[in-house]
C-alpha cells in the first residue's frame, strides 16, 4: 500500500533556495552527509526562523540541542531541527553562543521551543533572551553548574542524601569515599595497600595435585 506522504526530497536547490531566501542573515551553507546546515547570524535567529517557517515552509520545529566547544571565544553551538511538512525534508540551523550573550528565543515561533531552551540553558549555560520561563527543567533547582559541558567533573560538584536527623534532602560536597574510587594507576598485584573484592581467594589452598606457582613458571619455560 502507497502512504500519501511524498517520497523524500533530494538536497537539490535547498542550498540555492536558503540562500536567495536568507541573503545577509546567512553566514553559510553547507551539505555534508546528505544534510544541509545554515548557519545564521545569531543576532538574526528569530528572522531567519521565521522565513524559514513561511517562506521556504520548514513549519516544525523538532529539536533544540547544544554543542560544546571550550577551546573556541563562543564555545557553544545551539542547534535547531527543522522538519518541511511539504517537502518531507529535513535541515539543521546553527548560532554559535556563549555563557553571557543571551540568544534570542523562538517561542513566539514555536511554543514548543520553552522547554527544548530550557534544555539547552539548563544542561550548557546558554541564556535564551525572550524565553518567558526559563528555569532548569532536568536538574534540581539547587543544582550547580551545567552537566553537559565538556569542563563538568564527572562526579558532579554536590551530592544529595536524604538526613534522617533532619528529615529532609541536604547537599554536600562530593567526597570519593570508596576504594574503587582511588585512582593510584596500580593493579593489585603491585603493591597496592587495599584489597579489591575476590583477591580473598588467591589466599586459598589449591585443590590437591594442582601445581605450585614455581612448578607452574617451569611448565611455561
Amino acid at each position: 500500500m502507497t502512504g500519501s506522504f511524498p517520497k523524500h526530497r533530494s538536497n537539490d536547490g535547498i542550498i540555492e533556495a536558503a540562500q536567495s531566501a536568507l541573503g545577509d542573515v546567512l553566514i553559510q551553507a553547507t551539505e555534508a552527509v546528505h544534510e544541509i546546515r545554515l548557519d545564521v547570524r545569531p543576532e538574526a535567529l528569530v528572522e531567519a526562523m521565521t522565513i524559514l517557517r513561511d517562506v521556504l515552509e520548514y513549519q516544525q520545529l523538532m529539536e533544540i540541542a547544544g554543542v560544546d566547544y571550550p577551546e573556541r571565544p563562543q564555545r557553544f553551538e545551539v542547534v535547531y531541527c527543522l522538519l518541511s511538512l511539504t517537502k518531507n525534508h529535513r535541515l539543521r540551523v546553527h548560532v554559535s553562543a556563549d555563557d553571557t550573550t543571551p540568544v534570542p528565543s523562538v517561542t513566539g515561533l514555536w511554543p514548543v521551543a520553552g522547554w527544548l531552551e530550557r534544555e539547552v540553558y539548563d544542561m550548557f549555560g546558554v541564556l535564551f533572551d525572550g524565553n518567558p520561563d526559563l528555569r532548569r527543567i532536568l536538574t534540581d533547582y539547587g543544582f550547580s553548574g551545567h552537566p553537559l559541558r565538556k569542563d563538568f567533573p564527572y562526579t558532579g560538584y554536590v551530592e544529595m542524601r536524604y538526613s534522617e536527623e533532619e528529615k529532609r534532602v541536604v547537599y554536600e560536597p562530593v567526597k570519593l569515599a570508596q576504594d574503587v574510587r582511588i585512582f593510584d594507576f596500580m593493579s593489585p598485584w603491585e603493591g597496592a595497600e587495599y584489597m579489591l573484592p575476590g583477591d580473598e581467594k588467591a589466599k586459598t589452598p589449591e585443590a590437591p595435585g594442582a601445581p605450585t606457582p614455581a612448578k607452574a613458571d617451569e611448565v611455561k619455560k
